[in-house]
């Protein structure tokens, strides 16, 4: 299945039905005392699941055919939430493998969608060998976090969203494995000015680009659970050597800092990986210019309280 703009068209009339057609809401920069424009906000963290990795297993499970095992997924939270919640939608058992990083609340939801949840190891790379494992013991499909092509599409609706909704010359996208970004930068192919921002403690799409393949990098930091997974994704890194243009860094605390000023001014409560897209703004990671019209995705709000 190619990774095209027609490709996600016809995805997203399929899995339709079952999102949220989250909304874009647009701020003055003043509001978070930055010498810019408006921003316009895809508040992401609204969609089933608590993030728009309900777009990708809605894919993959309406898209393949599913065994009697039924599917297997890793993930550090929001992928697990979001495929237990497709799977409850079309009724097949579902078994989700964590790292002992995940937030306790995400394991929480993951059970209460009623999938079979399973720690392994301490990272995503450690839930991944072991939900394989099982994958191939047990005979379930697996649905991956990120590299799978029904991932990327599913995940670039979100951009067909935001250029309907939203005139935009840049758009700031959070990276882990790099699924939302890949299916982004497939959807504009280059008509929106694409950044990238990572923590520093997971620099997997930095590391990628400096060694121009993907390859290992550090998978920590406060946002380890959902941005983390120590390399991203084979089929996503093509599209974003071409069409990202840029990779920015943001420390733990800027992150935090983000938590807190979206929750001041607009009253969002976000999880880590949910704020690192406007912590490259409030941080000076990247600076738009004056006129520039500036859109972040807020992708995850799976959090347990408003406490930064």
């Amino acid at each position: 299945m190619e990774l095209t703009r027609e490709a996600i068209a016809t995805v997203y009339e399929r899995i339709r039905p079952h999102l949220r057609r989250t909304p874009m809401v647009h701020v003055d920069g003043v509001d978070f005392g930055l010498q810019t424009g408006a921003i316009s906000f895809k508040l992401e963290l609204l969609q089933h699941a608590g993030s728009f990795k309900a777009r990708g297993a809605l894919a993959n499970l309406l898209l393949r055919p599913i065994p009697k095992a039924g599917v297997v997924a890793a993930s550090g939270g929001n992928h697990g939430l979001a495929v237990a919640f497709a799977a409850k939608k079309v009724q097949t058992p579902a078994t989700i493998f964590v790292p002992s990083v995940a937030a306790a609340t995400k394991c929480e939801r993951i059970r209460e969608f009623g999938a079979k949840l399973v720690v392994a190891g301490d990272r995503y790379a450690d839930a991944l060998a072991a939900s394989r494992e099982f994958a191939s013991e047990a005979g379930a499909l697996e649905i991956h976090a990120f590299d799978q092509p029904e991932t990327l599409l599913g995940q670039g609706s979100l951009a067909l969203e935001v250029e309907e909704d939203a005139p935009l010359d840049t758009l700031l996208v959070a990276v882990g494995g790099g699924g939302l970004i890949g299916g982004v930068a497939a959807w504009f192919a280059g008509r929106v000015r694409l950044v990238a921002v990572e923590p520093r403690a997971a620099p997997t799409l930095f590391r990628a680009l400096e060694a121009g393949r993907p390859v290992d990098a550090e998978a920590g930091g406060i946002a380890a659970d959902s941005l983390a997974p120590r390399r991203v994704g084979d089929l996503m890194f093509p599209l974003a050597q071409r069409y990202v243009e840029r990779t920015v860094l943001v420390a733990d605390e800027s992150i935090r800092d983000a938590q807190r000023a979206l929750w001041r001014a607009m009253r969002i409560a976000t999880e880590p990986g949910g704020a690192a897209a406007m912590a490259a703004l409030l941080s000076g990671a990247y600076r738009p210019r004056p006129e520039e019209r500036v859109g972040v995705v807020l992708c995850g709000g799976n959090t347990d309280a408003v406490s930064y």
